[in-house]
């Protein structure tokens, strides 16, 4: 029998996966968690076989850590757990940051449902499992143009503050913010900051 946690912030989906996989004779949900919190005491208590992880499943205050860090502090935690990443959008830069974290299979969560059955045994069998269409876009998004000092003060500026407070939060000085929110702007090709965070995040690469 393959154990199952499936984890995702909406309750439908959680119980439309927990039903599904109820109908296969060799597979169990073992438990159901709504947030990143959630989700790793449920491992701590009861290590499953295979997790199904929402890529953005923020914790019980709407913020907190989404399912990719999740997935590596599991898998650091509990190597024999294997994580498979979902996600709605299909953001091939995702994909890159998933298998860092350690998942082993990242998938589109309205593939048919055999895809999803499947990928579990695969997985279980030492495969990795990951959406072909996702796998060809990702190699051609490559990897993020971004510093690791440009996509800090890019991820504060999602936060939507000020360049005051954006400053405060990253211990820079404004000016310094600003240039790097610029050369942020140059290298993702948009007009504004709000246009650069939508397109570091579609792609995957603010954490």
């Amino acid at each position: 029998m393959i154990t199952v946690l499936v984890a995702d912030d909406q309750a439908l989906i959680r119980q439309a996966f927990t039903a599904l996989l109820g109908l296969e004779a060799d597979l169990e949900v073992i438990g159901q968690a709504a947030d990143s919190d959630e989700v790793l005491r449920a491992v701590q208590r009861q290590p499953p076989d295979v997790i199904l992880m929402d890529v953005q499943m923020p914790g019980p205050d709407g913020r907190g850590e989404d399912g990719i860090a999740a997935t590596a502090k599991i898998t650091a935690s509990f190597p024999k757990t294997k994580v498979i990443i979902l996600t709605t959008f299909g953001r091939p830069g995702y994909l890159r940051r998933a298998m860092e974290a350690g998942a082993v299979g990242f998938m589109i969560k309205d593939a048919p449902a055999e895809q999803l059955v499947d990928g579990i045994r695969r997985v279980m069998r030492g495969l990795r499992v990951v959406d072909p269409t996702l796998a060809v876009d990702s190699l051609r998004l490559g990897a993020s143009p971004l510093t690791e000092r440009e996509a800090e003060v890019l991820a504060a500026a999602a936060e939507g503050g000020s360049t005051t407070a954006i400053a405060r939060s990253v211990h820079l000085s404004e000016g310094t913010v600003r240039n790097h929110l610029s050369a942020a702007m140059g290298k993702l090709g948009a007009g504004n900051r709000a246009e650069a965070v939508r397109i570091a995040t579609e792609s995957g690469w603010l954490d």
